[in-house]
């Protein structure tokens, strides 16, 4: 208990400090810091000119769906002008893709913990480099749906791991850290309020699911490997479903706690693609799935219009 309230009493100084505040002594003291997956370092690029004006960040797992996202916010914020392109900001690089225009930064982060861990931690010293201050960080993606229609919005208010506990669980030094998956409640209530305003598809905020696989960590029954039933599949959705899981993904556990841990407010926004209740297979045609995919884009573009005094 003492450790929760230790938690919580940082967590409270960090959203009461604006600045972007690292929970590691030792970047301080760093003659260089490499950003290397994003192919960017201290000694080299000037953070506070580049990237000081940032105040929204936006981040998904497909380079072409961030550098699509940048695309349309410019249009959306009139900072568009005709035949003007967004350069990847990390080319040099393949591992990570890296947009900005304004005050929005739309960056991609691969699939899964591991990748989106990587990108954050790079992310995050970005922004502190950048002396950024007031910043929210928002995810934009696709997910399997428990109970929801297809295309359904899900802004989560909580992830959780495949047992349904609201824990991030990360191995340091051979010692078992338990870490807190909770989403910014102030963010999570200004996006329903925007997806109010839009009244353009079904948006519920719930808990989401993040799954460290996408085929047996998910229930599926189509994968390589498969011991369990239809049977056995519907009991864990459906006791998912009561516990108030609305969605699976594979990022949201990781990216909840580390944006927490570093003061940053978060919140996930996901469309469904199906209704894993009733299948495991995404059988809509593409034309369908894109503009689902759009749907969280059209959300947080209004959220960030709406905060910018442009709606």
């Amino acid at each position: 208990m003492a450790a929760a309230r230790a938690e919580a009493k940082e967590h409270e100084n960090s959203h009461n400090n604006c600045l972007i505040r690292l929970a590691n002594p030792h970047v301080a003291a760093m003659k260089e810091d490499i950003l290397y997956h994003f192919n960017l370092s201290t000694s080299t690029c000037d953070f506070p000119a580049k990237f000081g004006d940032v105040k929204f960040v936006c981040v998904g797992g497909s380079p072409t769906r961030m550098k699509k996202f940048i695309r349309y916010i410019a249009v959306e914020l009139g900072l568009d002008h005709p035949g003007e392109e967004y350069p990847n900001i990390c080319v040099g690089t393949d591992r990570f893709a890296m947009y900005k225009v304004g005050p929005v930064l739309s960056v991609s982060h691969g699939m899964g913990v591991p990748s989106i861990a990587i990108m954050l931690h790079e992310l995050i010293k970005l922004l502190y480099h950048a002396k950024c201050s007031n910043v929210s960080v928002i995810r934009i993606g696709t997910s399997g749906g428990i109970g929801l229609e297809p295309g359904s919005v899900v802004i989560t208010q909580q992830a959780v791991d495949a047992c349904f506990k609201p824990e991030f669980e990360q191995i340091v030094l051979g010692k078992r850290v338990v870490r807190n998956t909770d989403m910014d409640e102030q963010l999570v209530q200004e996006l329903m309020q925007c997806s109010a305003d839009l009244k353009e598809f079904p948006t519920v905020v719930g808990k989401t699911i993040c799954s460290l696989d996408f085929y047996e960590g998910q229930g599926r029954l189509d994968g390589a490997i498969c011991f369990y039933t239809e049977k056995d599949k519907q009991a864990y959705l459906q006791a998912a479903q009561a516990a108030g899981v609305r969605n699976i993904e594979m990022e949201s556990s990781v990216f909840a706690s580390m944006c927490r841990t570093c003061g940053l407010r978060a919140a996930v926004v996901c469309v469904t693609y199906l209704d894993r209740l009733k299948g495991d297979q995404i059988t809509s045609p593409h034309e369908v799935l894109a503009e689902y995919e759009q749907r969280p884009q059209r959300l947080v573009s209004h959220f960030i219009k709406k905060s910018l005094g442009k709606v």
